[in-house]
């Protein structure tokens, strides 16, 4: 009797103490949430995002706080990984702000998730320039300052990054539309100049041959000396290029020609075949066009911008 009742007891205790460490029911779960897109260019149509979370549900794509037409409620896919998927036409190019807000379908288990990203929309190096269009770059120049010479600095290499002490040429060519896409060069252009951050005043476009090959250049010289330029880190430039006054332009047209396949004329039931080609008509101006201006201001990215370091050290 004393060992039944004793095991009742211990019976009670283990309940009781059950009862006392007994967790309460499981808090909702956070899940997570990640947004992609693949690198959109401003002005090429739509390009996708892709959300992909730890748990199903429904995803809601902003850009700009803006709500993305047909990416207000993706379902993402019922098995791992949950992934939803939708196009976006950037409204703009630089920075934009993508943000994605997952609904879990089980909503007992798991709470809302945001995530966030920050696109870059792509822009064209130039800019829309019309009628003038630019390519600028910057080259080593031969001879250098300071324990640099004379060893380096007898290439032309293309490149953003130079050591305090070389040479910096800046090779520019441009084609004007008002004049069908000629060169612009000496006859033609007013004025053509590089202004340079830390430099008082602009530096004049020099356009000339270069073994064979005509272009426009502008030379910096970096180093420590009287006149040389010391600045070090990222160069910020903008290139300026003005075409002269013109009294008559080259205006874009078409004209018929007859087709012809290996020098013969197609013909169709004896008749001649003809196909309508782009081709310009000169224009005749009684009050001269005033010339148009053009700026490039590169915005690669950093590591591509040019830079001018200090020598290293041994």
């Amino acid at each position: 009797m004393k060992k039944f009742i004793s095991s009742i007891a211990v019976g009670a205790l283990v309940l009781v103490g059950g009862a006392i460490s007994s967790a309460p029911a499981n808090a909702a779960t956070t899940p997570t949430l990640t947004l992609a897109e693949r690198a959109a260019v401003y002005g090429l149509g739509a390009f996708p995002i892709t959300a992909t979370a730890s748990v199903a549900g429904i995803v809601k794509v902003t850009a700009d706080g803006v709500v993305i037409p047909g990416c207000e409620a993706l379902a993402t896919t019922t098995a791992t990984p949950f992934i939803a998927k939708c196009l976006w036409t950037p409204s703009k190019g630089g920075a934009i702000v993508l943000s994605g807000t997952l609904t879990p379908t089980d909503a007992a288990n798991f709470t809302t998730a945001t995530a966030t990203l920050t696109a870059r929309v792509g822009l064209p190096s130039q800019g829309i320039v019309n009628p003038i269009s630019m390519y600028v770059d910057t080259v080593l120049a031969s001879g250098t300052s300071g324990v640099l010479a004379p060893r380096f600095g007898i290439s032309c290499a293309i490149t953003n990054e130079f050591i305090l002490g070389q040479g910096i040429v800046f090779r520019v060519y441009a084609n004007n539309a008002d004049l069908a896409g000629a060169v612009m060069d000496s006859t033609n252009t007013a004025e053509a100049y590089i202004e340079v951050a830390g430099m008082k005043d602009p530096i004049p476009l020099s356009y000339g041959n270069h073994s064979g090959i005509s272009f426009w250049t502008a030379v910096i010289r970096t180093g420590t000396g009287p006149g040389q330029y010391s600045t070090l880190g990222q160069i910020s430039y903008k290139v300026t290029m003005r075409s002269k006054d013109l009294s008559s332009i080259k205006v874009l047209s078409t004209k018929l020609v007859r087709k012809m396949v290996n020098g013969v004329p197609v013909k169709v039931d004896g008749t001649q075949v003809y196909e309508r080609i782009p081709a310009y008509r000169t224009v005749q101006l009684s009050v001269p066009l005033k010339g148009a201006v053009a700026a490039y201001v590169p915005n690669w990215t950093a590591a591509s911008l040019l830079t001018v370091y200090a020598v290293p050290k041994a």
